[in-house]
């Protein structure tokens, strides 16, 4: 199987520039997406074009990945309704020098005939001119050819309309597919579908000023069967470094795939072949309440992006949550788990003479009050660290710290409370 046949079977080509089979299939190509440093980490929905340069250098091809130093002190436009706040230098250098750590578990850098390539288009953005530019650049495209674009058009029935800053970034992405073939002999950039038209534009502009013919390729736009952007939760973007958003929590999204998305995502985010994904999609249709698919896809994704300890570990706390026994857990994972349930702070030393246990229910907020946690104790509903509290005048001590560090109060079989010892 081809590299283009390896793409269509997961569902990855939205569409091509004419021709781009056959050259894949002749001879080795250099290939570019370029990542925009607007945040100080990718997120999940960068995985998409990640995980097709990865697919790509599998294939014996060369792989570069350009963050966009000088394109992110613009702003792209495609897909956006309105313009993104225009960010300084020193946000766009520091947003950039996390990407390539991020990369390093995709892209093989260091070895090989087609190792990776890291590249950031400030470099020549930055020192070029103006008149430069515009002689060398600008004179290759018409204004008529840049407003039908769908993402000029798109902004320019748009109440705000669109700056002639944004306007013109269509013209520094074609410019940085002349550098990348001048420096690298990169034939092929990829990106969203959103991108075809900046795409097409960097093929046009090579051709013209080169004579050589080069390619695109567009994936598709990743949204869910709720017609909503991936990657986006109640919580906000699910990001790929750990401090943003833990592995426990990155786990939890993937495993929260709805029935209706989750092979479509085991094509496009994961190594699986096709004989795998085609019995899990099985699965799906025949035994949809086992979740198979969608615990293979969590397992996956999270051990890929975070390692094979981090997947066990939010493996464990995962089970915490469904109600596995608290006997064996750990104070981290204690916490990891339950990190958004209410939580109080309570005194080591208060601990060591002891809190009456109605008190620390109502103060906890399980109760209104002492006496209604009375009841709930007399009615056999509370638990500390799920075990059934029997005792109305019962203390709870430093003991019952897990790891001395936490305790898990409970009311009936969801309504939790986090202690905090301090």
């Amino acid at each position: 199987m081809g590299l283009l046949a390896e793409f269509s079977w997961r569902e990855l080509v939205y569409d091509t520039t004419e021709g781009l089979a056959e050259v894949l299939d002749r001879e080795p190509m250099t290939a570019y997406v370029g990542f925009d440093p607007t945040a100080a980490s990718l997120h999940v929905g960068s995985l998409l074009p990640i995980m097709s340069l990865a697919r790509l250098q599998r294939f014996g091809h060369t792989p570069i990945a350009l963050v966009g130093g000088g394109t992110g002190l613009i702003g792209d436009p495609s897909g956006k309704s309105a313009e993104r706040p225009l960010q300084t230098v020193e946000q766009v250098e520091q947003n950039a020098q996390g990407i390539r750590a991020q990369l390093e578990k995709f892209l093989e850098f260091e070895r090989g005939m087609n190792a990776a390539r890291m590249a950031n288009n400030v470099d020549w953005l930055r020192p070029i001119g103006f008149l430069d530019f515009l002689r060398d650049v600008g004179k290759h495209f018409t204004v008529n050819a840049m407003l039908a674009k769908e993402s000029v058009k798109r902004r320019l029935g748009a109440e705000e309309g669109i700056s002639f800053t944004e306007f013109s970034y269509q013209l520094l992405q074609a410019y940085d597919y002349v550098v990348l073939h001048d420096r690298y002999r990169c034939n092929l950039q990829m990106g969203g579908s959103d991108q075809w038209g900046n795409i097409t534009a960097g093929c046009d502009l090579v051709r013209k000023i080169r004579g050589t013919r080069v390619h695109g390729l567009v994936l598709p736009l990743v949204m869910n069967s709720a017609g909503t952007k991936f990657g986006k939760t109640e919580a906000g973007t699910v990001w790929l470094d750990p401090a943003l958003t833990s592995p426990f929590r990155f786990y939890q999204f993937w495993l929260n795939t709805d029935d209706r998305d989750v092979v479509r995502y085991l094509k496009y985010f994961t190594w699986l072949d096709a004989d795998t994904v085609a019995a899990l999609a099985q699965q799906v249709e025949q035994l949809p309440a086992g979740r198979e698919a969608q615990r293979t896809l969590a397992r996956e994704v999270t051990a890929l992006v975070h390692g094979v300890v981090a997947l066990q570990i939010a493996e464990k706390a995962s089970a915490l949550l469904f109600g596995s026994s608290l006997a064996n857990a750990t104070g981290e994972e204690i916490l990891t788990v339950f990190d958004d349930v209410p939580s109080i702070e309570v005194t080591r030393d208060r601990l060591e003479v002891g809190v009456l246990i109605v008190e620390l229910i109502a103060l906890a907020g399980l109760a209104a009050s002492k006496s209604e946690a009375t009841r709930l104790i007399t009615q056999g509903g509370l638990y500390i660290n799920d075990q059934r509290v029997v005792e109305e005048r019962g203390r709870v001590t430093v003991a019952h710290a897990i790891d001395g560090r936490v305790i898990v109060l409970r009311k009936g079989q969801r309504d939790r409370r986090i202690v905090r010892v301090i």
